[in-house]
């Protein structure tokens, strides 16, 4: 029985001594694992936050362009506006107050399309009015007109 237990006492010391470097070798490998999946974890947090942050700035270059665009069109639709102009004198000869007045017709275009009708302003003037400043201050539209008075040549109104 000594016999037995002389050599039953070093195998059992071996295999107890394998199993704990078996259990220490396994909770090494499950911290590593938990380690490594740690690492991944904030490497798809990482990528996550950038993929967001990519599609913000993608959208935000977007919703840009999209102003931009719109910004462009109504420019290049407002530089194909016009204002026509044409103006005369009235007189209107009464008995005993013969009274003189500006008559200015405006209204805009767009290329040859007429927009709006004749918007007619009439003033009582002077014998001795500046006729071509009164024109000027009484336009409606702040637009470079075409004046049909003068031979289609645009100039600039003031309003």
């Amino acid at each position: 029985m000594e016999a037995a237990l002389w050599i039953g006492l070093p195998v059992f010391a071996a295999v107890a001594t394998g199993i704990l470097a078996w259990f220490v070798m396994q909770s090494r490998m499950e911290v590593k694992l938990a380690e490594a999946r740690e690492r991944i974890a904030a490497d798809k947090g990482a990528i996550q936050a950038e993929r967001e942050a990519m599609e913000a700035q993608l959208q935000t270059a977007m919703r840009a362009a999209q102003e931009r665009a719109h910004r462009e069109a109504l420019d290049a639709f407002l530089g194909e506006m016009k204002v026509e102009q044409r103006h005369y004198t009235r007189e209107n000869r009464r008995l005993a107050n013969p009274r003189k007045s500006l008559v200015l017709q405006e209204r805009m275009y767009f290329r040859n399309i007429p927009l709006s009708d004749w918007i007619e302003h009439e003033i009582t003037v002077d014998d001795d009015a500046d006729l071509e400043r009164l024109i000027q201050d009484m336009t409606v539209f702040e637009r470079p007109v075409v004046s049909i008075a003068n031979g289609q040549r645009p100039m600039k109104a003031l309003a």
